[in-house]
């Protein structure tokens, strides 16, 4: 109901909104009516009073033709401009003075054809002209040129009409002839200087741009190939949509200085911005042509990329800034002379290294020669500095690493660059560092090597250092101790010989030698032979030494004997070996005691099964139930027997690896297990494609399934099978609305022999299988159940397993 009324409501409105829209329509339509009917009214009386003229025209003409041979009426003869009337044949009737004197014919004394004195190039135009006079009744601006009767050539321009009889046919034509032979020349003229023009334009190498009210009205192919717009783009922008200014009240302050003076002309450098998003930097000169009233009427834009030079300048004034300002900021003390030692630049550094009160900057122009005779105290011995810097100076040779010690015990370390413009000597360069804690560090290093040194001789590592060529520099006391020879029996001889490899590591040690080559430090076991011919094994690690410039030179070698760790593994290989052999054959064994347990099993089952069938018409119900009981049994034990079986084969089989559709695996499950009417499996997705071992993967789902199948107490039951993946493992869940599993078996249940509660039909095998086929996957089992709601099993499984065996 509510709907209805809504609907109703609804409707309404609509109504309403569209009566009123039709009520403006018809409003606007009565005034556009009342419009065009006033338009209509005036047009008429216009049309009404332009035939009343020509109707009284046309009278006169009529008689005046009518009249062959009377005078031109008064109100021709005193046209100034050429005025002829001409029959349907263009033969002149009447024509006034400037006519004859015009065209140098006067038709009292001779006939004159005008169509005759057209010029052959505008025949054809002209009898196109013709028709249209005919048709229109009208000629406006026909433009020919003719031939006067002294064979003149003249452009003409002729206005004509049409004049009818009392029938309304037209009888003759009458026309005002207008001399435009020094127009069209002047055209011509123009038109010339303009092609001219245009050439040079576009072939100029320069952009040029015509500019009216700040729109682009013309733009030559330079400008266009520079920033790649069609002259159609460029007539839809301004400059200013194309270009950026740096400063535009430089502009401002420019544009009016150059309205102030003659030329009208500036120039100023802009960047422009191309169409496929680069930028150029163009010179442009400006050249404005002002109006009468004193406003800009156009300009005239010329554009000269200087892109090229607008970077190097600013490189170049970047590169002065930064090496200023690296200057400046230097952590070594800098400071510029000229030929005559006045200071020319000198940084902050420089100033406190010597406790320079002033900055830097006050320093240019003063003699540094007097400077460094003021501050020849701070030197611990002052007059061998200043001889010394003397010396230097004279010389006008590079000089580093100059030490000079100053009296608060610091240390200065100075060069010395004398700069040269050819042969001209131009001054020279001084830079100081402060190596104090350089010097200091030197000092402790020393120390501190020997220090080591001593670590190094009496650590249980065997240290060897070798030149290029493999010959022995140094090495300490237990690499000494290791192989049985004393220090002075190794330093100078090739380690090769002196160490010689088992045969077996040789391949090993020429590729760790070509290592050392590159750079690359590594560690690598080496069997060797020491002074008593026994062998040992070492493990080696190797890097290589460097010189000041980064080259190899050699190597340094840390060396640990292994032996006995060595002898470790060979015996845990050997157990391996044993312990392999030892599975196997248990593997064997469990194949031939299931096949002996069988055996008589199935004779206990054939026996069971004759006595029921001989005696079941004999035996009480005790008896057959007796007999049931021992066939449930058998079966029991031979699905025992299989089970375990299957869980000592896990490990030891190899798996396949090939694409497995688990729907197909799922489908092929459903059809051999047993489900119950009301249990269903269904998938909640379609399930992927896995590398895996379908075998065992229908093994792992069989044993989910035939699980949940049988433990649903519903009406209804129902299984869904569903999955997930991430980079490294697919996951998969099993979830039934069975009884559920007490909390305290969800870890039990994994382990053989472990079943729930006391059901004769479970093994207690089944999930024990489906953890170890799992884990042979690299992956994880769990469970999420509530009693009386049912259990969902989760497991995943790694993705691209290689085959491998255990």
């Amino acid at each position: 109901m509510k709907t209805a009324q809504k609907l109703s409501s609804l409707s309404s409105k609509m109504d309403n909104n569209e009566i009123s829209i039709l009520k403006r329509a018809l409003v606007r339509e009565k005034k556009a009516r009342k419009t065009a009917e006033n338009l209509l009214e005036n047009k008429a009386k216009d049309l009404y009073d332009a035939s009343l003229h020509l109707k009284e025209a046309n009278g006169r003409l009529e008689t005046m033709l009518n009249n062959k041979g009377t005078r031109i009426d008064s109100a021709f003869v005193n046209i100034i401009d050429p005025y002829v009337v001409m029959d349907m044949m263009t033969n002149v009737l009447n024509m006034n003075s400037s006519a004859k004197e015009f065209l140098g014919y006067d038709h009292t004394k001779e006939d004159v054809c005008l169509s005759d004195i057209v010029h052959p190039d505008y025949v054809e135009y002209t009898a196109e002209s013709f028709q249209t006079l005919l048709k229109v009744g009208m000629l406006k601006n026909y433009s020919a040129k003719i031939i006067t009767k002294n064979d003149e050539e003249k452009y003409v321009n002729i206005n004509a009409s049409l004049i009818y009889n009392e029938s309304g046919n037209p009888i003759a034509a009458q026309g005002v002839i207008r001399d435009i032979t020094q127009e069209v020349e002047i055209r011509k003229l123009l038109e010339s200087q303009k092609k001219q023009q245009d050439i040079i334009v576009e072939n100029s190498s320069l952009g040029i741009l015509l500019i009216v009210k700040d729109k682009i009205v013309k733009a030559n192919k330079s400008f266009i190939d520079l920033l790649g717009y069609s002259e159609v783009e460029l007539k839809k922008v301004s400059i200013n949509d194309i270009s950026s200014l740096e400063d535009s009240t430089l502009y401002d302050d420019l544009l009016q200085k150059s309205l102030e003076n003659d030329t009208k002309k500036f120039s100023i450098v802009r960047k422009f911005h191309k169409k496929n998003g680069d930028t150029l930097y163009g010179k442009t000169s400006m050249s404005s042509v002002l109006d009468s009233k004193g406003e800009i009427e156009y300009s005239v834009a010329m554009i000269e990329d200087i892109t090229h030079e607008k970077i190097s300048e600013e490189k170049l004034k970047a590169s002065e800034e930064r090496l200023a300002k690296l200057i400046k900021n230097l952590q070594t003390g800098i400071l510029l002379e000229d030929p005559n030692r006045k200071i020319v630049l000198a940084n902050k550094k420089f100033c406190d290294l010597f406790g320079i009160s002033v900055s830097p900057d006050s320093l240019k122009g003063i003699n540094s020669e007097q400077s460094t005779h003021k501050y020849k105290r701070m030197f611990l011995e002052p007059e061998m500095a200043l001889n010394r810097i003397s010396d230097v100076i004279e010389k006008k040779e590079v000089v580093t690493a100059d030490e000079m010690e100053l009296l608060d015990g610091r240390t200065f370390e100075r060069d010395y660059i004398p700069l040269f413009n050819g042969s001209e000597y131009q001054g020279h360069l001084w830079s100081y560092s402060d190596v104090t804690l350089r010097k200091n560090y030197r000092k402790n290093l020393e120390i501190q090597k020997e220090k080591y040194g001593s670590i190094i001789a009496n650590m249980n590592l065997g240290l060897v250092e070798v030149d290029g060529d493999g010959n022995i520099l140094m090495v300490n006391q237990s690499f000494s101790d290791m192989i049985g020879y004393t220090s002075d029996e190794l330093i100078g001889k090739n380690v090769y010989e002196t160490m010689p490899i088992i045969s077996e590591g040789e391949d090993e040690l020429k590729q760790q030698n070509k290592k050392r080559e590159e750079g690359i430090s590594d560690s690598y076991e080496v069997a060797v032979k020491i002074a008593n011919g026994e062998k040992r094994f070492w493990l080696v690690s190797g890097a290589p030494r460097f010189d000041d410039a980064g080259n190899v030179v050699g190597s340094i070698g840390i060396h640990l004997d292994i032996t006995a760790q060595k002898h470790l593994e060979l015996q845990k290989e050997t157990l391996l070996k044993e312990l392999e052999s030892s599975n196997k054959g248990l593997q064997e064994y469990a194949h031939i005691v299931s096949h002996d347990l069988k055996s008589p099993l199935r004779s206990v089952s054939a026996l069971a099964t004759w006595l029921y069938d001989d005696y079941k018409d004999t035996l009480d119900e005790t008896g057959l139930y007796n007999l049931k009981m021992m066939q449930e049994k058998i079966e029991g034990m031979d699905k025992l027997i299989t089970g375990i079986l299957k869980y000592s084969t896990v490990n030891s089989d190899v798996f396949d690896h090939t694409e497995v559709d688990v729907n197909e695996v799922i489908q092929e499950i459903k059809e051999i297990i047993y489900i119950p009417e009301h249990v269903s499996i269904k998938t909640k997705k379609k399930l992927p494609l896995i590398k895996a071992d379908k075998t065992k993967i229908h093994q792992l789902f069989q044993n989910f399934l035939s699980n949940a199948v049988v433990n649903i107490d519903k009406k209804e039951g129902l299984v869904e099978i569903d999955y997930k993946e991430d980079e490294t493992h697919w996951e998969f869940s099993i979830k039934d609305n069975g009884v559920g599993i007490p909390k305290e078996y969800h870890e039990k249940i994994f382990q053989i022999f472990q079943s729930i509660g006391n059901k004769e039909r479970s093994t207690g095998i089944g999930l024990s299988i489906v953890k170890r086929i799992i884990d042979r996957y690299h992956g994880k089992v769990w469970l999420q159940s509530a009693i009386g709601e049912g259990t969902t099993f989760y497991f995943t499984l790694q993705k691209e397993q290689k085959n491998k065996k255990g």
